[in-house]
């Protein structure tokens, strides 16, 4: 989904050209996954990307990204759905030994190189899962970004929707009942993706955990709490963007419509060709035709066009040898990159430790378990209560006295240096979670002692976002 495409519109003929490549490139991944031809290593790969905001003086979103990108003039500074988003894709680093360190110093250079871009606009960027200060004549298609696949999408969900407009409704604190006619307002939930490679042999292991994982990754980690002046769910980005490009599809076992944006039908079985064969049963959005069959170009086009919020990922290294990775969606952007590294190093401990677990969670926890726990944490944050091995717990507690030190020792059992370890899970992560000032908690009690008012919470959040200090330590 990273490269643009050469045009919007499409003819049914298209549509079928493009399901008969799928079907031919599935038919030989499932071969490539009997032959077991993906790379093995014994060390994990990591990768992220990081979505944000471009703000005026005002704090409010500005539609300059084709300006700004071109001013920082850097490949890991790319464009995203709107004109007032941008993306942020790292380099991949080994899971080993000073691996956080090194991200953080790429991930600082980044941003100062961002900040820089911005100021010479008058702007600055901003890293928050949903900004306070968007309001719905900004999130509309004048603003959509000029790349054709963005316009291609929004044209493509509605001839699947029979051009029936999108119906948003959260309850939450407030109630948001809200009808809009294009795919905008996914560009309100901007996310940190978090990618762990992996070995085919674990693959159905590391995903399932990763499913598990979810829930007390996004409790931990929320940062959204309004959406058009309404207080809605610790982590709203989850029903926005899951309601924001909702198509007529399918049905699951339940007989529930299948979103395009979902946790999944179920835990993995056997193989990772599950999520590839099922992905047939999505309707074709982008239906470009690659003669490229060898890199499977049709398959990963159809594959980045459904956001699960744990996605399966074929990937290829510069000379060609193919890996299997999972990306991890469901964390938030900001608040500060301490705070970033923090939720990468969680998000990475809890998918190695439940991945590695001696009894697989997923037998302890099932499915709807699972998904009901994914929406309550975004729902509640630290105040959620999920089922977890059968046993009900608060997910602050479980936290707290289970779930970090299992994530932090996995990781110091790969390697990570120790220092690292100790700063990250003790002085942030833990504290973070001990006194509940997730970025989401903060914004709230800011908004609600001083005054009400969007834009002052906008403004102070970038002012501490800029001075780095991790979140729990902000002042409110």
């Amino acid at each position: 989904m990273g490269q643009d495409i050469a045009r919007s519109r499409f003819e049914q003929n298209d549509h079928a050209e493009f399901r008969a490549r799928l079907r031919n490139e599935t038919k030989t991944l499932k071969r490539w996954f009997e032959e077991k031809r993906f790379e093995r290593s014994d060390t994990f790969t990591t990768g992220l990307e990081l979505e944000a905001w471009l703000v005026d003086e005002n704090f409010l979103p500005t539609p300059s990204s084709n300006e700004f990108i071109a001013t920082a003039n850097d490949p890991h500074v790319v464009h995203e759905l709107s004109k007032f988003n941008f993306e942020l894709n790292a380099d991949p680093h080994g899971l080993t030994d000073r691996c956080f360190a090194t991200m953080r110093n790429d991930l600082d250079s980044l941003w100062r190189r961002c900040t820089h871009a911005a100021e010479t606009l008058r702007q600055q960027p901003l890293a928050i899962g949903i900004l306070p200060t968007v309001r719905d004549e900004m999130l509309q298609p004048a603003w959509m970004s000029d790349l054709n696949r963005y316009k291609a999408l929004n044209d493509e969900l509605f001839r699947a929707r029979q051009e029936e407009p999108f119906h948003i409704e959260i309850s939450g604190q407030d109630e948001l009942d809200y009808r809009c006619d294009h795919i905008m307002l996914e560009a309100a939930c901007t996310s940190l993706q978090a990618h762990l490679q992996i070995n085919q042999d674990d693959a159905v292991r590391f995903y399932n955990a990763s499913l598990v994982a979810a829930a007390p990754l996004i409790a931990a980690t929320a940062n959204s709490p309004f959406l058009y002046g309404k207080s809605l769910w610790a982590e709203t980005r989850i029903p926005a963007f899951e309601q924001a490009t909702k198509v007529h599809g399918f049905l699951d076992l339940h007989g529930r419509q299948v979103l395009r944006v979902t946790l999944g039908m179920g835990y993995l079985r056997q193989s990772f060709i599950e999520l590839f064969l099922e992905n047939l049963s999505y309707p074709t959005l982008l239906p470009i035709v690659s003669e490229d069959g060898d890199r499977f170009r049709n398959l990963r086009l159809q594959n980045g066009t459904i956001w699960r919020w744990v996605r399966p990922i074929i990937g290829f290294d510069g000379a060609g040898t193919p890996h299997l990775r999972i990306e991890h969606r469901v964390m938030p952007s900001g608040p500060t990159i301490a705070d970033t590294i923090a939720n990468l190093m969680l998000c990475f401990g809890l998918m190695i430790d439940l991945g590695r677990a001696e009894t697989p969670p997923e037998t302890e926890t099932g499915f709807e378990d699972c998904r009901a726990n994914f929406y309550a944490c975004a729902r509640d944050g630290l105040n959620a209560r999920i089922c977890w091995a059968g046993k009900t717990h608060d997910v602050r507690a479980l936290l707290l006295e289970k779930l970090l030190p299992d994530a932090k020792r996995a990781l110091a059992r790969e390697g990570v240096d120790t220092a690292d370890l100790d700063y990250y899970f003790d002085e942030i992560l833990q504290a973070r979670i001990a006194s509940g000032l997730i970025g989401a908690e903060w914004q709230r009690r800011y908004y609600s002692g001083n005054g009400r008012n969007f834009q002052a919470l906008t403004e102070r959040y970038a002012e501490l976002q800029g001075g780095g200090t991790p979140v729990h330590s902000w002042p409110l």
